[in-house]
């Protein structure tokens, strides 16, 4: 009789016992003693050879075995090794194909097991992931042991169902074949005593399998709260901390613009410095590029392509840099602003620095009793957290433009609505219609394409992508004395066009763009001409964006840069500004985001100098009709500097909604007779928006399900055709179909 001991009980045997096996024809099959212990099946010729002589072995782990007869059984090992045996009975035989096969799915897990472990060693685990491997293999293996033992105990009593179905049916003949009816009995009796058997071994190994769990899972419990709290207190600080950083940095630019002495083009340069331009520089003193085009005279009688060689031997730094419209390069010189201001610049600049100048509006305004009522802000953006690592782990091969961003990325406005907003500061153009210089005229016309990159300095979120067809019209006529109105016109590439008129101006453009990924930022290439026509004067002017860099798109704060030259040109007189964005740099000296200019006459005479930053202001200053140098060093001087354009801050809570401004806040609001093509009436901007989540699309046609037909062989869910679509298009009844179009 053979002895069977379930595995994992403590004891390398897992079975021993007498079987036959089969020798040559001569000698037929004779009795052996097997041993089954780690995976192999061992044989000898009494149990008292054990100590010192083995007849054979055959490894499990490749095995397989066959049953022939009732009592016979066949194991082979790759055709290289085959036991033929023999049991007393079926049920002997039972119990050890049982035991083989519980011995054969250990030996297997308990390598895969060893290769994962192995790998784990190669990788470098901490004694954490260590013990944390170590419970999950223990469990692994309890649980296997017992899906093998319950499907034995499901083969078992299949064939104990069926024992007992013979002896029904052969009951009802007894009295004909008595010695039947006692044989089906026997082997009724030997299937009952192998799922008895089986059934002890699966209850066995499940009782292990609990008290494991129950043993480690109290301490997996405690570990993953543990875990999960640290992980909602980092993320609490992190929240804090940048809600923090974003307040003081608000909060200081605004004190800064408050002061009225502050100056964009101010800088004061430490005892490091000195030799650079000035051992101290004045606090009215500024460096700008100043392009030079050809070899012409100032109104004072300069040269500048002579300025600018003498002041490469007189300390007029020269940076070398050129862009693709100016093959001549780019000359630093140093401008001294005269401190003396005139009463009426001086009030301008107190007034804008105090923010109490309005916006200029057009002539044609309608009457103040009629202005609209206007919101002033939008309801808070909802807190949703984000798993950027599975983002980007989804992005990963895809092209840029085929990357599906998560709405948390958007803002609830349309790229339509978004280009609106460089009309934020329109008043500028309608200030710059009254100059009667042209030169001047240009100066505010290049303040206003600066105050355009104003707001993305705490915007970083996408725009919603315009369907096409889709539109946006704004008129503010009756308080700015402009109306707008804006097309999405092509899709493959994505172009807008944009069509924008006062009373004193007209500006249209159409804008693309080019994008691309550089590994840490994302750069984008603003494509298309902007073209704007003062009315009275007839100058129109022409001007193409700079490239934009979002910054720290993997990890980090989102923060945006702009750079590169832009040239505006008045093609009715023939003057020309040229602007100079000064990317980012921490080794940089000078102030960040910083943006410098020259507008030149016909004759390429130097006349005004621009200078500010692209998120806080910018200041022109008229040059004087001399040049002085100041300790040897070559410098400009120019007339008092006239602010040109002062941003207007949001206030500090408008981090709780997107960071806009009052002017943000009121494009899409909602209003009555516009085109139903309109941006205001998209519903999923809308519920964005309004902090609601956007409902799932509930298919027509399909329902995603199983495919029951396929089970076991595929279990994925797919969707499946429900009916009736060919029903419907008989009856020509499309009742439930959306609009989408």
């Amino acid at each position: 009789m053979a002895e069977f001991k379930p595995a994992n009980t403590g004891s390398s045997i897992d079975m021993k016992g007498y079987l036959h096996k089969w020798t040559n024809y001569l000698k037929g099959y004779q009795k052996r003693w097997f041993v089954l212990s780690n995976g192999v099946l061992s044989y000898y010729r009494n149990h008292s050879e054990m100590s010192h002589t083995c007849r054979g072995s055959i490894r499990l782990q490749g095995a397989i075995i066959h049953a022939d007869e009732s009592c016979t059984f066949a194991l082979s090992n790759s055709g290289s090794n085959t036991f033929h045996l023999k049991a007393a009975n079926e049920a002997e035989r039972q119990k050890w194909i049982t035991a083989i096969e519980l011995a054969k799915s250990k030996v297997i897990r308990q390598q895969d097991l060893e290769d994962e472990e192995e790998y784990d060693n190669n990788a470098g685990d901490s004694s954490d992931n260590k013990n944390i491997d170590e419970m999950i293999k223990s469990l692994t293996s309890k649980f296997n042991d017992v899906q093998t033992c319950t499907e034995l105990l499901t083969r078992h009593y299949t064939a104990l169902t069926k024992a007992i179905a013979d002896t029904e049916s052969t009951i009802s003949t007894a009295l004909e074949k008595p010695q039947e009816v006692t044989a089906k009995i026997k082997a009724l009796n030997e299937r009952s005593a192998l799922f008895r058997l089986t059934s002890g071994a699966v209850l066995r190994a499940a009782t292990d399998y609990l008290h494991l769990v129950e043993k480690d899972g109290k301490r997996w419990l405690k570990q993953m709260t543990y875990e999960h709290e640290q992980r909602g207190r980092l993320q609490q600080m992190v929240e804090q901390l940048a809600r923090q950083h974003s307040s003081l940095e608000q909060a200081a630019k605004f004190r800064v613009s408050k002061l009225p002495n502050s100056s964009t083009g101010t800088s004061a340069h430490s005892d490091d410095d000195e030799g650079e331009f000035y051992d101290a520089q004045d606090e009215n003193e500024f460096v700008v590029q100043v392009p030079l085009i050809g070899h012409r005279r100032s109104s004072s009688g300069i040269s500048f392509t002579s300025l600018a060689s003498e002041g490469r031997g007189a300390g007029v730094e020269n940076e070398g840099e050129s862009s693709s419209d100016n093959e001549e390069g780019d000359t630093t010189i140093s401008v001294i602003a005269r401190r003396n201001k005139s009463p009426i610049a001086a009030a301008e600049d107190v007034a804008v620095s105090n923010g109490t100048v309005a916006p200029v509006t057009s002539s044609s305004a309608m009457p103040a009793a009629k202005k609209r009522q206007r919101r002033t802000r939008i309801p808070d953006k909802p807190y949703k957290p984000l798993n950027l690592w599975s983002i980007m782990r989804n992005c990963i091969g895809k092209e840029l433009t085929k990357i599906p961003m998560p709405v948390n990325f958007s803002e609830p406005l349309s790229m339509l609505q978004r280009l609106v907003e460089d009309y934020e500061y329109s008043e500028i153009l309608d200030k710059a219609a009254m100059a009667s210089d042209s030169c001047e005229q240009l100066a505010y016309v290049a303040a206003f394409t600066v105050s355009s990159y104003a707001t993305t300095s705490n915007r970083t979120a996408k725009p919603f992508n315009p369907l096409l067809g889709e539109t946006y019209e704004l008129d503010r006529t009756d308080d700015l004395g402009w109306k707008c109105i804006s097309e999405q016109v092509s899709h493959h590439p994505p172009v807008v066009a944009q069509h924008c008129e006062s009373k004193n101006w007209i500006c249209h453009q159409e804008f693309s763009m080019t994008s691309s990924f550089k590994g840490k930022y994302l750069q984008v290439k603003p494509l298309g001409m902007t073209h704007l026509t003062f009315l009275s004067s007839g100058n129109r002017y022409t001007w193409k964006k700079v490239t934009t860099n979002v910054n720290n798109i993997i990890l980090g704060k989102l923060w945006v840069d702009h750079h590169g030259d832009m040239e505006i040109v008045n093609h009715k007189t023939g003057d020309k500004c040229a602007l100079k964005f000064i990317p980012y740099s921490y080794f940089s000296p000078s102030e960040q985001r910083k943006v410098t200019g020259a507008v030149m006459n016909a004759k390429r005479e130097l006349v005004w100098v621009l200078n500010g930053t692209w998120d806080n202001k910018m200041e022109a200053s008229k040059v004087a009709e001399k040049r002085s140098q100041v300790k040897g060093k070559q410098v400009l001087e120019t007339e008092a500097p006239v602010v040109v354009w002062q941003r207007r801050w949001p206030p500090l809570e408008a981090e709780k909604y997107y960071n806009f401004s009052e002017f943000a806040c009121q494009l899409n609001e909602l209003e009555e007779g516009v085109a139903p093509t309109d941006s205001r009436l998209r519903p999923d901007q809308r519920l964005m928006e309004e902090g609601l989540p956007v409902p799932q699309y509930e298919p027509i046609w399909f329902k995603k399900e199983m495919d029951t037909s396929m089970y076991p062989i595929d279990d994925s869910v797919y969707h499946l055709y429900k009916g009736k679509y060919w029903e419907c298009k008989e009856k020509q009844n499309w009742s439930v179909c959306p609009d989408i179009f």
